[in-house]
């Protein structure tokens, strides 16, 4: 028997067997009415709803609906109300400028566009046949209509666009182009994803998952999917802070989120001022991803937290799970600092997933969740997909059944001959209790040709440090060679929405007027 399998499937699963249960604490301070507390009878309702009101606008099946929104239970509502019909949702960075959100919008070819009615000026510059702000008029989509119109799923062997092979989401890259790239997710795709991520995360009926992973990003990683799946409880933030982030785990028995490791460095600097027990010890498992996080913030989750660690890696293109580091049976006797190294790794591949290194050191997979394709960008398509492997673009070693990434590609910095690695330099000068930030780059030199370069932020409650101190303290652990030659000390670094580090914006200004990247 044939069954197609759609994002709709977690919501049904909510509504037949939890319908009484709490499934959403909307963020209660932010700028449209919030939601307060819905059940998932009532999320169910509401997601109908919006469905029914893109029939009346006379939207068809495979029409984009773009929504620029912070955290809140009507973007997680139009998770499903949007693709459970068979419509694309289109979700986008709310910290992208005008310009940026208008080539999304127009590149999509969205008929719809809902925002929030923090970035509402944005409409100055873009626009859509149909455009919604959240909180001014907008409750008749959510609330008013009845049932939609049934989405026929046929075989999607048909080859007609259908059923489990339909897109779902398309997901604009934030990565080093000019231009980002819109990634083609299908229902299939978000599925298989959002299962075996649930499964191996542990994910349950007995679960409160905190959203501190913006949603438009690679979906939450197919969270709102799998927590909906189980019934659990979503509790939703809108504005991240390490503090705040410990009350709503205090307030609503939080057990589990996703996070950016900025995002865990803010919970950890919130976490030295907190006046008495630290909320969730032994219970919250945060899952981290968005870059390898250096051993001594894996050591400092684990004993100042009292949470448990899980790191993933993948790609908005990959939905994104491809690895899952986790604590294992087999490390239980070794020493926290050495558990904290092993976890330190992106991980195991995922049920379903395969892994190759292949002859320049590039990570490729395979895996049901890999995207369909670029949205009107088949010659990228080719180059991504080729082989009938995704290209990650980043570099790695895969040892013992696991996977650890060495850098992206483009970032390895070739210094007197030498590769090295920006993430092995990171970790160690991470291990300086001065340290809070660090980004590793490569800049021009003569001498070297590359120069290992660390732009370094302080931690302002730690001893003053010289840039001859953080020099001196990697030799203890890094050969000469990877060891930085130039340190310089910033406020701030350069991040993504999401809290990657975007060192193509911290090493263009020393890369400025030369013909070529590398040198």
């Amino acid at each position: 028997m044939f069954f197609p399998l759609t994002v709709r499937d977690f919501l049904d699963r909510a509504v037949t067997v939890y319908p009484d249960r709490i499934a959403v604490v909307d963020e209660p301070d932010q700028p449209a009415p919030s939601w307060g507390e819905i059940t998932y009878a009532e999320l169910g309702r509401r997601a109908r709803s919006q469905a029914a009101y893109l029939d009346d606008l006379g939207v068809p099946r495979g029409g984009r609906v773009a929504i620029v929104s912070q955290n809140s239970a009507r973007l997680l509502t139009s998770f499903f109300g949007v693709s459970g019909w068979g419509r694309v949702l289109v979700p986008v960075n709310f910290r992208l400028a005008p310009a940026e959100v208008k080539y999304i919008v127009e590149h999509s070819g969205a008929e719809v566009l809902i925002v929030d009615p923090e970035v509402r000026s944005l409409l100055d510059t873009v626009t859509a046949k149909h455009v919604i702000v959240i909180g001014e008029g907008d409750e008749p989509m959510w609330a008013t209509h009845g049932d939609p119109q049934p989405w026929e799923n046929p075989d999607p062997s048909t080859g007609s666009g259908q059923g489990e092979n339909a897109t779902a989401t398309i997901n604009y890259t934030s990565g080093t182009t000019a231009r980002p790239k819109g990634v083609q997710l299908t229902h299939r795709n978000l599925w298989t994803n959002a299962s075996i991520f649930g499964w191996q995360a542990s994910v349950n009926d007995r679960d409160v998952y905190l959203h501190t992973l913006p949603m438009f990003h690679a979906n939450g990683w197919g969270m709102p999917y799998a927590a909906t799946g189980m019934g659990a409880k979503h509790v939703v933030i809108r504005k991240i802070d390490g503090a705040e982030i410990l009350r709503r785990v205090e307030r609503h028995g939080v057990t589990f989120m996703c996070a950016a490791p900025a995002v865990v460095a803010a919970v950890l600097d919130a976490a030295k001022t907190w006046d008495g027990e630290i909320p969730g010890r032994d219970r919250v498992r945060i899952i981290v991803a968005g870059a390898p996080p250096p051993t001594r913030t894996i050591e400092r989750v684990r004993s100042d937290l009292g949470w448990e660690f899980i790191q993933i890696y993948g790609l908005t293109e990959t939905s994104p799970l491809l690895t899952m580091s986790r604590m294992r049976a087999e490390w239980d006797d070794l020493e926290p600092l050495e558990q904290a190294r092993l976890l330190g790794r992106a991980g195991a591949p995922a049920v379903g997933v395969r892994i190759m290194i292949d002859d320049t050191g590039e990570v490729l997979a395979q895996s049901n969740h890999n995207l369909d394709a670029y949205w009107e960008n088949p010659d990228a398509t080719a180059v991504s997909l080729e082989g009938g492997w995704f290209h990650t673009g980043d570099g790695g070693t895969f040892e013992d059944g696991h996977l650890t990434i060495a850098d992206r590609k483009k970032d390895v910095i070739i210094s007197g001959g030498e590769n090295v690695t920006s993430i092995e330099v990171e970790d160690a000068l991470m291990l300086h209790p001065a340290v809070r930030e660090v980004a590793v780059i490569g800049i021009p030199d003569e001498k070297w040709g590359e120069l290992v370069t660390a732009l370094v932020v302080v931690d302002p409650d730690a001893e003053a440090v010289t840039a001859e101190v953080l020099i001196a303290h990697t030799r203890q652990h890094l050969a000469g060679y990877k060891c930085p030659k130039r340190i310089e000390f910033r406020d701030e670094l350069a991040r993504t929405a999401t809290g990657k580090l975007q060192k193509f914006k911290l090493r263009a200004p020393y890369w400025e007027g030369q013909q070529r990247q590398v040198n």
